[in-house]
This record gives structure tokens, sequence and C-alpha cells, in this order.
């Protein structure tokens, strides 16, 4: 007659059964061969369709992957010597979630509501044994600082945070840039209008009436003057038609002229959605001050304070802001254009916060984290403790959470993405999208260059000696409106490059010889 061994036994591996062993192992690494493999087939995908930023966002991803592994090994490793840290039992009853009330079981969790709870079965079962850390305090009259079960779901919650992060910003960059694609039909009958013109003066002339109504929109009136007034109506403007044609057609009329004069037909909108993917390697990633807003959300979750609730107006507050900043640019750039004869949109970093277009893109990544954090605790306290878990809160402060999460996943999708993608070009600098994808590589591996030789002092690239130039084989690339803003940005690029960017930016659909 077999002997079954008993369930202290089965905790250890000398006692478990050897298939159960290989079959759990087989599954683990099967998912996980998939799983690579799948990442490896849609890094070949998006090389194969030319899409490098959106696969240069994919490299973030695994970057991201990576480093949660590495948490994870680090709580595995040192699981056993965090449970047997002490410590007196007064410091672990400061500043709990929930509070503890008399009679209170952790096994059966009566007053938790286990009916409503997902995970309640799977947690009745210990993952781990907790008897030696918990012994080891015990006999010092003290208690274990983290048992090896916290350790566990706090593991899962760092999990369900980045996958819940990663889902929200390409559904985001998803929804926003098909939005962002139905202005394609505004570029395409301004490409056809352009067509028409014998050249580029007459076509100036036929752009004034496009400029003329888009400041008829938004910078006419008596009351358009006020600060105030044009701030109110930039806010509501962000809930409805947030970016009109006439919208489009003047502030691409301003970046051409700024930036590239020389090419009226430059695809203004396929420089934008470039840029947008760009963007995406930014938003997707989970940056060092992120993980720091991470451990200071978990220590204010203290019971009485509700800080979870108070939080969720954080993000919808800020991107309140950030589409009403947005929206009054547009409405900046039109008056400006109203006081000028030619009624010219002129791009610059003045009308940003701290005349810095890029803190935009920032705070957006911010605030998708912050709904991300929102949405990944309530998931988690849901499936991990139940519905009516003390943590999870009482229900007049669930709702308005869920609430204002999907608000603000809509709102930013639909109207501050979009918003996002054409307002910050209204820069005083273009971003690196306006070239083509072989150029960008040939530039990069160009200023590299330059970097290394001047750090061994072997002169630059041009030939000079210690770091200097010889005198007259440098040539000065114009931005691009040397003609029509009247100021223009130098750079020093080699003879051999400067006609390269030069022609790149004439036209930067065309790859570079």
């Amino acid at each position: 007659m077999a002997v079954v061994p008993s369930s202290e036994m089965l905790d250890t591996l000398k006692y478990t059964p050897t298939w159960v062993v290989a079959t759990v192992c087989t599954i683990i690494v099967l998912i996980s061969l998939c799983a690579e493999r799948g990442l490896h087939y849609l890094g070949e995908f998006l090389k194969h369709r030319r899409l490098d930023a959106l696969f240069e966002a994919l490299q973030k991803l695994k970057e991201e992957l990576m480093l949660l592994g590495f948490i994870s090994l680090m709580l595995t490793v040192f699981q056993g010597l965090i449970s047997n840290i002490c410590v007196p039992p007064r410091a672990v009853s400061l500043m709990l979630p929930c509070k503890i009330e008399k009679g209170f079981d952790t096994e059966q969790e009566t007053h938790h509501g286990e009916h409503f709870s997902l995970g309640n079965t799977l947690n009745k079962r210990r993952l781990l044994s907790e008897g030696s850390g918990s012994s080891l305090c015990l006999s010092k009259g003290k208690v274990p600082l983290l048992s090896i079960e916290s350790l566990h779901h706090l593991h899962i919650f760092i999990f369900v945070l980045a996958v819940v992060h990663v889902v929200f910003c390409a559904t985001t960059m998803v929804l926003g840039g098909a939005k962002i694609r139905r202005w394609k039909h505004w570029e395409e009958a301004i490409k056809k209008e352009n067509s028409k013109q014998e050249d580029v003066t007459t076509n100036k002339n036929q752009n004034a009436p496009a400029e003329n109504e888009f400041v008829k929109e938004r910078a006419m009136g008596f009351w358009r003057k006020s600060v105030v007034i044009s701030g109110m109506m930039s806010f509501f403007k962000q809930f409805y038609a947030s970016v009109t044609k006439s919208d489009y057609k003047a502030l691409r009329s301003g970046f051409i002229m700024k930036h590239c004069s020389s090419n009226p037909n430059f695809d203004f909108h396929r420089y934008m959605m470039r840029a947008l993917e760009d963007d995406f390697k930014i938003v997707v990633g989970i940056s060092w001050y992120l993980w720091l807003f991470v451990v200071l959300f978990l220590l204010l979750n203290v019971n009485g304070w509700h800080t979870y609730f108070w939080l969720s107006f954080l993000p919808l507050i800020l991107l309140l802001s950030v589409g009403a900043k947005l929206e009054y640019i547009i409405t900046r750039l039109a008056q400006g254009a109203a006081d000028k004869e030619a009624q010219r949109v002129k791009p610059s970093d003045h009308h940003f916060w701290f005349r810095r277009p890029g803190i935009v893109l920032y705070l957006i990544h911010f605030i998708l984290f912050q709904n991300s954090f929102e949405m990944a605790f309530f998931f988690w306290i849901w499936s991990t403790y139940g519905f009516n878990s003390c943590i999870m809160e009482k229900l007049n402060y669930i709702i308005p959470r869920l609430v204002i999460g999907v608000l603000i996943q809509v709102l930013c999708s639909y109207s501050t993405l979009p918003l996002y993608a054409i307002v910050t070009q209204m820069g005083d600098m273009f971003k690196q999208a306006i070239f083509a994808a072989q150029l960008r590589t040939t530039l990069h591996g160009w200023a590299e260059d330059v970097r290394k030789r001047k750090r061994s002092g072997k002169g630059s690239f041009l030939g000079g000696k210690n770091g200097q130039s010889v005198p007259g084989a440098e040539l000065q690339l114009q931005k691009t409106d040397s003609g029509a803003s009247g100021s223009s940005h130098a750079e020093k690029t080699p003879p051999s490059l400067a006609g390269l960017v030069a022609s790149a930016i004439k036209n930067p659909e065309t790859p570079p010889v």
C-alpha cells in the first residue's frame, strides 16, 4: 500500500512527485518561449514595415520586462531574509491600510465578504511556509517586518501595474492615432490645392483665406482679447472640435514657412505621425521617478485618509490643465497672426511652459501612469482581497475613481493626445522625425563619430586639430525660413552632410544616397 505524503511534506521538493515538477516546468518554459518568440516576430514585422519608432518602443518594453524580471528575482532571493527581520509589535501597528478589529481571523476573513472575492479560495492556501520567520520573531517577543505572503502579493501588484500601464498607453496611442489619421484627407486636399498653383508665391497668396478663417474663429471679438475669457474658452474648447480644419491648415502653414519654406508640399501629417511614434517609446516606459511615486502612493495608503480617492483627481486636473494650455496656445498663435498684415502663424517656444514644449509629453506620461496605477490597484485588491475588503474602501469612493479613470482614458485619447501631436510642433525647433529613418541613422552615426574624435583628441571630422575645424571647411545649414521668419538657426555640419540634410528638408521622404 502506497504511503501518501502529508501536506507538510508536500511543502518541499523532496517529497514532490517528479512528474509534477517536470510538468510545471514544461508549462512555464513553453509559455515563456511563446512570449519571447511572439515579441521577436512582432519586432521583425515592425522592421519589415519600417516602423522604426514602434520597434524602438518594443525594445523599451523588453527593457521594462527585464526590469520586472530582476525585481521578481530580488523578491524571491531575499524573501527569507526580509521575513526574518523582526521589529517591535508597535512598529507594525502604525499607518495601517485597514483598522484592526477584535476577533479578526486572517484565515477566514469573515468580515471581508468572501463571496465577492475572485481570489479568496487561492488565498486560503499559503504559497510558502511562514513558520520559520514567525517562530524566530515570536521567540524574541517581536513580529516579522513583512510576511512571505505579503511579499508575494506585492510581487503580483508590481507585475499588474506594469501590464496595465503598457495596455493603457498602447490603447491611448492607438485611439489617439486613429483620430489623427482622420486629418489625412485635410493634408491631401491642401496638396491638391498647391499642385494647381504655378509657383510658391501664388501658393502663399492662396493660403491666405484659410488663415483668415483661422484668425476669425480663434482671435476675432472683443472678449477674445481678455486673458481670462480666452482661457475659459480654451478650457471648454478641448471637449468639442479641439482641432478644426482651419486650425490644421494654419498651423501646418506656420510650421512649413518656419522650417521648410522651400517645400510647400511637405507632408506635415506624416511628420506628425512619425513624431508621435517616437514619443510612444517614452510614454510606454516606467521611469525611475514614476517608481518613486509608486512608493509614495503605497506609503500614503493609510486607513481613514482615503488617499487613492483624492489622488484620482490629480491626473484629471493635470489632463484638463494640459488640454486647456494647448488650446490656449492655438488661440495665442491666432492672436499673433491677427496683428500681422500677412496673418501668418509664427511658431515660438515662448507659448509653452518654461519655453519647453517637451514638458507636455512628460506630463502626459505621468497622467497615463497615475491613471494606470489607480486601475491596477483596484483590480489587484479585487482579485486578492475581495470587493468588500476594507482596503478597497466603500462603494461611494470606488465608483468616482472608476468613472474618473475612464474619463481620463477617453479624454486623453481623443482630445489631449491629438492636440499635443499638432501643437507641440509650434516650437522654435523641429523634431528628428522630419528626416527619414535612414538619414537619421546617418546623422546619429556622424555625431557619434565626432564625439569619439573629440574625446580622443584626434581633431574634428573636418580635419582640424585638437577639436578645431579648418576655416572655410564648414557650411552653415539654414534651418529653413531665412526669408519668412527673419531668423534662422545655423548649425555647423560637414560639407558631405550639409547637402544631404538640406535636400532632406526639401524632400524628407527621399532616402539619402
